[in-house]
């Protein structure tokens, strides 16, 4: 017997041994993964606005036109020379036709004897622009207005007369961009000659009505260029009339023209360039609100915060990407709730 007992030993020892060896073999248990490092956010009450890309048109405010008064066109300005108050805009016979700034155009010859008005304001307000002093600016042509537009037209190089007859000065808002010709040297100058905008840049949109909820006058913009450089603008007009044009497919679409001033310089070679514009589409204000990165995902479209290592179901408004910040409800105001850190 003590023959078959040693040889029972002897496998269960093997056994033994091949069972430890198998131990030594498993995969390494993979470590534990890192926490993530959080921090914390107060939620707010804010005003919480929705935002959208939209096509625009890189141009200039404004649209204005130059009509002529008589004689026979001389000389033309170039495209996109830029005519400030005093300065030609055309000539007609040989004489230049000047630029002053108002918003009257020109009706009638502006002399002694004529009676008050506002067009006569006009011209003792650009007199006293270009530096002529010596007058009151009203709206009376008085002896001191005759004088100093006889100053005036001797620099001028104009016929030296004391009055302004119709045609001498062509009166626009501001300066103006010239953008093109309407009529050709050696036409008589009646009815438009040229026309243009201001200098000053600007994008033009064209909004859904849909999409008009949310916009205004003064509002601020991101505008993007061609280049990819971004601009910050300011809605300078919306118009209260939408526009209505008839596709290829034979649809009709309505729009609402929006104007957004670009401040500074205007963008070099980019005039009528396409460019995406960020505009306010939805605002809700008063609202409660924290920043979109304590959002955590649920099944079925839902989101929940993390309060105290709890999570808590809210509802979701508005996403406000610029800001950072979405609108909820399901949660106080000043609750701190857990943000990614840094």
């Amino acid at each position: 017997m003590r023959p078959r007992v040693a040889a029972l030993a002897g496998v269960v020892v093997v056994a033994g041994a091949g069972s430890a060896w198998a131990l030594t073999r498993q995969e390494p248990v993979p470590p534990a993964a890192a926490a993530i490092a959080t921090g914390s956010a107060e939620v707010i009450r804010t005003d919480v606005a929705q935002r959208g890309q939209v096509n625009g048109t890189l141009s200039y405010e404004g649209d204005y036109q130059v009509h002529g008064a008589g004689g026979t066109i001389t000389r033309l300005p170039a495209l996109g020379a830029v005519i400030t108050r005093g300065r030609t805009l055309y000539e007609a016979g040989g004489r230049g036709i000047r630029l002053m700034y108002g918003s009257r155009p020109a009706w009638r010859p502006l002399s002694l004897g004529m009676t008050d008005g506002a067009d006569v304001k006009q011209l003792e307000a650009n007199l006293r622009a270009l530096g002529y002093e010596g007058l009151t600016v009203d709206r009376h042509f008085s002896l001191a207005t005759y004088y100093a537009v006889r100053r005036w037209q001797h620099d001028a190089r104009l016929p030296v007369t004391g009055s302004v007859p119709l045609g001498q000065v062509v009166f626009l808002p501001r300066a103006l961009r010239v953008s093109g010709h309407d009529a050709q040297l050696g036409e008589p100058a009646q009815g438009r000659v040229l026309h243009g905008t201001s200098a000053v840049p600007a994008v033009t949109v064209q909004l859904d009505p849909a999409q008009m909820s949310g916009v205004k006058a003064g509002d601020r913009v991101e505008i993007t260029l061609p280049d990819g450089s971004a601009r910050d603008g300011r809605v300078s007009r919306v118009s209260p009339v939408a526009t209505t044009t008839t596709g290829s497919d034979g649809q009709t679409l309505s729009t609402v023209p929006i104007t957004i001033r670009l401040p500074g310089k205007a963008p070099k070679g980019l005039d009528q360039s396409l460019v995406q514009v960020a505009v306010t589409i939805q605002v809700h204000e008063d609202v409660l609100a924290v920043p979109i990165v304590a959002l955590l995902a649920r099944p079925g479209g839902e989101f929940a915060v993390v309060v105290a290592g709890r999570q808590v179901p809210v509802r979701v408004g508005l996403f406000d990407e610029t800001a950072g910040v979405v609108e909820i409800d399901g949660v106080s105001e000043g609750t701190m709730v857990e943000v990614p850190a840094g």
